[in-house]
């Protein structure tokens, strides 16, 4: 049986994390059956409502969407609604000075007993204020930020860059492993906004997987030359072929844990490593809008030169400094440069890959 995902979208008091999720139910799951669960839990409603005997007041339909507050026991409440609804998700919508390790915590409590699964946990964060804030409230403010899986930054149209880059390490002081969001809210594409829900594209990650398809397609065009190299051989040369056989045989024995015996071995360049064992990789989150031309420079010097290391791979895209609706993306490999103007994406992203990288330098041409 799928199980209805739940979605936990908190913010301070005042972040514009209804904003936010009123577009979600407008142009992200619009077409998905969701009830949306407003304000804290163990709040005492003033007036009776639909389903109040167990602790559901609804509020009103929105979008296609159920509006409604618990007010007694959680998990009760989250069966009625899952019983009555069947709904394919559940976003809760803690107040604005709700603990979201709290609210996580009774989404956990009951994923057992309940065919419920915890989904995302996003927190919008005026990115004016979060300094501010940090300072001021506290354990209600950081433990929003600590918990999250996402980080969105709200009012990044009107503020200065110096405020978001400020916000961006205070987000990243507190929770080091969240994903921060820096597009604003109304340049984001449906798919983007899914992307928040359903889990950010890591792009190191992704990278990595492509040099690994690479390096397996390589390995596995060399046994086939290798094959038909042998195959020639058994035609013309038959008193050659039982010595090489051994000698093969002898040169790539392998060990159960797919290690070869002899360290010239090319198994040991192709197909017996993970990338990621073999390269260096640096990324950053966060970055900077660029001109093209400006992008371009960097991008050249790191595909013909050696000024940033011995560069395998390197992907990201970019803020347009010249136009806020498109964005940089590019892709470099050794002695090539492809950029192209896309939509926006959740935030400013580079990763390089290859060994021995010039980490200091890759971090002053990215900013």
């Amino acid at each position: 049986m799928i199980k209805t995902k739940v979605d936990v979208i908190s913010g301070f008091l005042g972040a514009g994390k209804t904003t936010f999720i009123k577009r979600l139910l407008a142009d992200v799951i619009k077409n998905e059956k969701v009830v949306l669960i407003e304000n804290e839990f163990g709040e005492i409603a003033v007036d009776g409502g639909f389903l109040k005997d167990a602790g559901i007041e609804i509020k009103e339909m929105s979008q296609g969407c159920i509006c409604c507050s618990l007010v007694g026991d959680f998990e009760k409440s989250l069966k009625e609604i899952l019983e009555n609804y069947a709904p394919d998700r559940i976003i809760i919508e803690p107040s604005g000075v709700g603990k979201l390790s709290d609210v996580l915590k009774a989404v956990r409590d009951v994923e057992d007993e309940l065919n419920v699964e915890s989904n995302s946990a996003v927190t919008v964060v005026d990115a004016r204020k979060c300094g501010l804030y940090h300072n001021n409230f506290g354990e209600f403010f950081n433990n929003q930020i600590q918990f999250a899986s996402t980080v969105m930054l709200s009012r990044t149209d009107v503020a200065e860059q110096s405020a978001i880059d400020d916000a961006v390490s205070v987000v990243k002081e507190i929770n080091p492993s969240a994903t921060v969001i820096t597009t604003p809210l109304a340049l984001l594409s449906p798919a983007k906004l899914m992307e928040i829900l359903e889990s950010p594209v890591d792009l190191k990650a992704e990278m990595l997987s492509e040099i690994e398809e690479e390096h397996e397609h390589h390995h596995h065009d060399e046994e086939e030359h290798e094959h038909h190299q042998h195959h020639d051989e058994e035609e013309h040369e038959h008193h050659h072929h039982h010595d090489e056989e051994e000698h093969e045989h002898h040169h790539h024995h392998h060990h159960g844990e797919g290690e070869c015996d002899d360290p010239e071995c090319e198994c040991h360049h192709h197909g017996h490593h993970h990338a990621d064992e073999i390269f260096e990789s640096w990324g950053r989150e966060n970055v900077s809008a660029m001109n093209e031309t400006g992008l371009l420079s960097i991008l050249h010097t790191l595909a013909d030169t050696e000024a940033f290391g011995n560069i395998v791979r390197a992907k990201g895209m970019i803020p347009n400094e010249e136009s806020k609706t498109e964005w940089l993306y590019f892709d470099v490999v050794p002695g090539e440069v492809e950029i192209r103007k896309g939509e926006p994406d959740l935030t400013g992203k580079v990763c390089v890959i290859g060994p021995e990288l010039n980490e200091e330098q890759l971090e002053e041409a990215f900013r």
